[in-house]
């Protein structure tokens, strides 16, 4: 062949060695929810891929069929367009043999960037940025060349097949979604900027439903305001004035034994009709949801869409009252300061470097705002004022501190040996990347500190 037919080859051995490299590249990065939304638009192509993507043992055998070959006929093609040409100019300098080599080397060099270049970094760049465009309009070719070389493409999937029996490995594609992925999808339209950092936000707090604990999202024992039955109406008015809330529990005798819950729009109705207030009154109080602390705030939800309300009394295993927990607790969980008042936050951020918590703040809201993977001791508490405990392994005093991760976590207040308030502060830039700051003196070295 003559040089110009030689060249004429190669490039359309280069062509189809890019149409095989951007079938498969296209083909693996498709996005399976993408394709499944075109095929209900009405595209068959896509449908098509679908099927391809289930079982891509042919198509894979296909393509490496193709490309082999395709590389070794330009190999072969390549060495002997270029080479005499190569020759024939390295030999106005050097020797005969050396020449050859020479040439050798250069044809070996010129036919492989090529092929590097045109044939795979190129198409297969613009299969990873367009794939499913891609992919839907070589399905039919690669169909095809896969109809051209079933005797050579049943071979080779057989054998592939058998080799993944002896293995024991599966060779079908796991298509399964889970959470994670769903929050790495999130986390990656946020920064693309097509979801807001407070939608990114909502949406993996609905993720955490499932793993946080009711006690998280509760109002403990000591902040219930609630009613014994037998309170007199005047009682009952008092402390409806002083603690305005939507529902309180009803008890006889003590917290520990509810016996069903008043609703304060029918407390405002009796009183606006200039009616006594009597718990006595079994039209008044109402069946109580009890469920035990152990549940997580999904499975509460799905109680309360189960009895329908809105409501629910939190045991522990020895039936005694821990907390008390709504719909709107739940809600606040997920919508974060988007719903409930200001003057109840729990976190407030002072400055660039410090926060004032609350001791009865959740951890995962205290890692949200820290900005925290996790803290040491994961499992053995649920409260900042937890964490305070485990790492003091004491009931901490006022002053006490603790460093952790790049901050110091100070109690200001304690009362009743409950905390109060918690001063984070965020420890010297030189902690910043997360290494613990050394202990202080008469503590063992490691990576966090107590005083």
């Amino acid at each position: 062949m003559t040089l110009s037919q030689s060249l004429f080859v190669i490039g359309l051995l280069i062509a189809a060695s890019a149409f095989f490299s951007m079938a498969e590249i296209s083909l693996a990065a498709a996005r399976r929810l993408r394709l499944r939304q075109m095929a209900d638009e009405g595209d068959a192509r896509a449908e098509r891929v679908l099927r391809m993507q289930e079982q891509p043992g042919d198509y894979f055998t296909v393509v490496q069929v193709g490309q082999n070959a395709v590389a070794i006929l330009g190999g072969i093609v390549g060495e002997g367009a270029l080479s005499p040409h190569f020759n024939a100019l390295f030999g106005l300098w050097l020797s005969e043999s050396t020449a050859e080599k020479a040439g050798f080397l250069a044809s070996f060099l010129v036919i492989t960037s090529l092929f590097i270049l045109f044939a795979d970094l190129f198409p297969k760049r613009l299969g990873m940025a367009e794939p499913e465009r891609l992919v839907v309009r070589l399905a039919q070719p690669m169909a095809w060349c896969t109809a051209l070389l079933r005797p050579l493409v049943w071979f080779y999937s057989r054998g592939a097949d058998a080799l993944f029996r002896v293995l024991g490995l599966s060779s079908l594609r796991d298509d399964r979604i889970t959470s994670d992925d769903i929050l790495a999808m999130m986390e990656a339209g946020a920064r693309a900027g097509v979801l807001a950092a407070r939608e990114q936000q909502v949406i993996t707090n609905v993720f955490e439903l499932d793993t946080r604990m009711v006690s998280s999202a509760m109002s403990p024992r000591d902040r219930v305001a609630f009613f014994l039955r037998d309170e007199p109406d005047s009682v009952i008015r008092l402390r409806i004035a002083a603690e305005p809330f939507s529902t309180y529990p009803v008890c006889e005798g003590d917290i520990d034994h509810v016996v069903g819950y008043v609703d304060a729009k029918d407390l405002f109705q009796r009183v606006l009709n200039n009616q006594p207030i009597s718990l006595a009154d079994d039209s008044l109080v109402r069946k109580v949801l009890i469920v035990p602390d152990r549940l997580t705030l999904s499975e509460v939800l799905e109680q309360f869409r189960q009895v329908h309300e809105d409501f629910a009394v939190i045991v522990n295993e020895y039936s005694l009252v821990v907390g008390v927990v709504t719909l709107n607790d739940v809600m606040s969980t997920v919508m974060g300061d988007l719903v409930g008042p200001a003057d109840e936050e729990q976190i407030v951020r002072r400055d660039e470097d410090s926060w004032l918590i609350d001791g009865v703040t959740p951890i995962e809201d205290v890692l949200h705002a820290l900005s925290l993977d996790e803290l040491p001791h994961t499992g053995e508490y649920e409260t900042l004022a937890g964490f305070l405990m485990v790492m003091l392994r004491r009931v901490p005093r006022r002053t006490d501190s603790v460093s952790w991760g790049g901050y110091k976590f100070e109690v200001l207040d304690v009362d009743s040996y409950r905390i109060d308030q918690v001063m984070v502060s965020r420890l010297t830039p030189a902690n910043h990347g997360g290494s613990p700051p050394a202990p202080p003196a008469g503590h063992a070295a490691g990576a966090g500190s107590v005083a």
